[in-house]
C-alpha cells in the first residue's frame, strides 16, 4: 500500500485508508481527507516538505509526516 508521500506530481489517487493515532488522524479528517475522497498532488516541495495537495475543491499543504498516514491507490 503507498502513502501519499509516495506520489509523484500531477497524479490523482483515491484514499484507502488513515493511519495514526487520535488527535493528528482527527486534523487530517478535519481538513476533508476521508476514506474514499480523491486528492490531485499539485505539487511537492524539493526536499519533500511540504506536499501541496487538492481536495474537495480546496488546496491544502500537507507535511511530510502528516502524508505519509494517508494510504493511497
Amino acid at each position: 500500500m503507498k502513502t501519499l508521500k509516495e506520489v509523484p506530481c500531477g497524479q490523482n489517487v483515491t484514499v484507502k485508508k488513515l493511519t495514526g493515532d487520535g488527535p493528528v488522524k482527527r486534523r487530517i479528517m478535519d481538513m476533508g481527507i476521508t476514506k474514499g475522497v480523491d486528492i490531485y498532488v499539485r505539487k511537492v516541495a524539493p526536499l519533500g516538505d511540504p506536499v501541496e495537495v487538492t481536495v474537495r475543491g480546496y488546496e491544502l499543504s500537507l507535511r511530510k509526516a502528516d502524508a505519509q498516514m494517508i494510504e493511497v491507490e
